[in-house]
This record gives structure tokens, C-alpha cells and sequence, in this order.
């Protein structure tokens, strides 16, 4: 019966990833010019596993941002300039939908959804939010809807086989989202939660790992390794078509280290931050395997986490009844913790 069920899924989730035929295969990129070195380094392998080193050990810099100087929030729509600017003007604007409950009594969750998620994505969530009793604050991550440079239909800038350019993307969320907890704590919020979604769940992790205001964390569909799910995922399929003939799964984990929750187990285990995670028995991009060695790593440094095991899988997750079951048990989580 358990085969069964996970051919069914896996059919499933195939279906619904097949809907996107908007997918690109880019070439291979090593991105220098994204860590900060203007010409190519004699040994690029070496290059990229120093640099990692270096960006993990000095993290609380390497994360950190100024406040920025120019918030306003028109209607419901936060907009701001990103400390962490790209060669895109587009994406150097900041754009945050912004929930208000006017019973949060100083509680608020910055919501941070998954790759390639539209302007809409999440907004039912956030809107759940408020009637648990939050304000919530729902960001575009960098490269996401009106973030996306001209020409560029997809978040691919985000997630791709340019190994800089994907850490400088991964930096420039984590720094954007710590500028949006610098916004909620200019309007009095003093019990701030965060919950992300896939991608949006890994710079949770980053952001929540490096800043002291997060009180509690929902990480939905969790994994250790950045490489390892973009090298494995059938949501990234097409982008290790782009990376497979340059680089081996073992060096891309080592290559993406510093936007992997991995580096960062310490640093949680020295916040003791009450965590909520999400994965699913039957995910086929963020594989089971993955997410139970993030608990099981979490747990042995006797962080204060709890988890939950949908019985779909990572599309199916966004389906009757799955994505009901899922925002309630995140919802329920906040509203115990916060």
C-alpha cells in the first residue's frame, strides 16, 4: 500500500510540475564578479570553498545590512532599496505586501514564500494570519514578481547554475528580510515570528539563525543543503542540466554552503528558537531524506524543535486538502508560540 501511495504522489507531483513550460536550461556560470573578484582565479573549485569558508565563519557580516532610508508604504504595498544592490534596478526595489490586524497586540510573522511564487502567493496565508490574531508581512524575495529584471519571465536569477550570482541572490533575500524586521520594529511589533515556504524556508532559516527579534520560526519543507536540493529536486531539474557538466553534487553543496541551513546549526542552537518543521513523506524536490537529517542534526544539538509530516508531497502540498491541513498546523504553531 505505502508503494502504491508513493507512485500515486509522484505521478502527482510530476502533473503539476509539468504545468510550468516556461523552464530554461542556462549555461553554466561561475559568477566571480558576483563574490566580489573581478577576473577568474587560477583554481575556481578552490576559489568557491574559501570563499565559503571565510562568508560562514563571518556570517554575522557577511548577513548584516544598514537600515534603510527610504520606507513608505503606499496602500497596503511596503516598497523600499535594498542594502544589498545588484546590476538590476528592478530588483534593487523592494516590494512587501504589508496585513494589518488591528488586534496583534505587537505581534507580527514576516512571510516569506516559495521560488517563483506571484505577487498573489500567500496572500490567503496572511490573510489566515490575521485571524489567528497576527499582522503579517509578506515579502518578494529578490528576482520575484515586480522584482524580475526586464526580459526575465521566471525567478531563475535567484536559482540558477551561476554559482555567484545564486549565493548573492540567496545574501540579498536574508539582508531584505532583516530590513522588513527593522520596518515591523519601527511600528511597535515586539513578538515577530517568520515562516517561509521552500526557498522562502531556507532564508528563513539564514535570517532567523542571524537575527535575535525572530521569537519563533516556520520552516516549510526543510533540507540541509542548498546543492543537494537543487541537484536532486524535480523543481530544479532544468537548473543541474545547467550545472552537471561543470560541477558534482558534492561540490555544489560545498559551493552553496553559505545560503545552506547546514552552516547554521550552531548559531540555532545558541538562539534555542522554538521551530515548527514542515516536510512531506512523498516530496520529490525537497526529499524526505534530506529534511529528516536537518531535524535529526537539530535535535541532537537540543534545539526546541517540533515537525510535522504532511502525507502528500512538495507541489501536492499547494492541493485539497494538503495546503488546508499545512497552514493550519503553522497558524496553530504561532499562535502557542507567539
Amino acid at each position: 500500500m505505502a508503494e502504491f501511495c508513493a507512485r500515486w504522489f509522484w505521478a502527482w507531483e510530476e502533473r503539476l510540475a509539468a504545468r510550468d513550460g516556461d523552464r530554461r536550461i542556462h549555461p553554466f556560470e561561475w559568477g566571480f564578479e558576483w563574490a566580489g573578484l573581478p577576473q577568474p582565479p587560477p583554481d575556481p573549485h578552490a576559489f568557491f570553498k574559501e570563499y565559503n569558508r571565510l562568508q560562514v565563519e563571518h556570517s554575522g557580516e557577511f548577513f548584516s545590512c544598514p537600515l534603510p532610508a527610504d520606507y513608505r508604504l503606499e496602500g497596503q504595498t511596503l516598497r523600499f532599496t535594498s542594502p544589498l544592490p545588484t546590476p538590476y534596478p528592478e530588483n534593487n526595489q523592494v516590494w512587501a505586501d504589508y496585513f494589518p490586524c488591528p488586534t496583534s497586540n505587537g505581534r507580527a510573522v514576516l512571510v516569506l514564500p516559495q521560488w517563483n511564487a506571484d505577487e498573489s502567493g500567500h496572500a490567503a496565508l496572511c490573510k489566515l494570519l490575521n485571524r489567528f490574531g497576527f499582522s503579517a508581512l509578506r515579502l518578494n524575495l529578490a528576482y520575484h514578481g515586480p522584482r524580475r529584471p526586464a526580459g526575465i519571465r521566471r525567478a531563475d536569477y535567484h536559482v540558477s547554475p551561476n554559482i555567484g550570482r545564486t549565493i548573492h541572490a540567496g545574501r540579498q533575500s536574508v539582508v531584505d528580510a532583516r530590513a522588513c524586521l527593522d520596518w515591523l520594529e519601527q511600528q511597535g511589533f515586539h513578538r515577530i515570528g517568520i515562516l517561509g515556504t521552500s526557498l522562502g524556508s531556507c532564508i528563513a532559516y539564514i535570517t532567523a539563525a542571524h537575527d535575535p527579534r525572530v521569537r519563533a520560526g516556520v520552516f516549510n519543507h526543510v533540507s540541509m543543503y542548498f546543492g543537494d536540493v537543487v541537484w536532486t529536486g524535480l523543481a530544479t531539474r532544468h537548473v543541474r542540466r545547467g550545472l552537471e557538466n561543470a560541477v558534482t553534487q558534492d561540490q555544489l553543496r560545498d559551493y552553496w554552503r553559505v545560503i545552506s541551513p547546514a552552516a547554521y546549526l550552531d548559531r540555532m542552537t545558541n538562539r534555542r528558537l522554538p521551530s515548527l518543521f514542515i516536510w512531506a513523506r512523498y516530496d520529490t524536490t525537497f526529499l524526505p531524506e534530506f529534511s529528516r537529517q536537518l531535524l535529526a542534526e537539530s535535535r541532537k544539538r537540543g534545539h526546541p524543535v517540533e515537525d510535522v509530516c504532511l502525507p502528500c508531497g512538495h507541489y501536492t502540498t499547494g492541493e485539497f486538502p494538503f495546503k488546508y491541513l499545512d497552514a493550519f498546523h503553522m497558524c496553530r504553531f504561532l499562535k502557542r508560540r507567539l
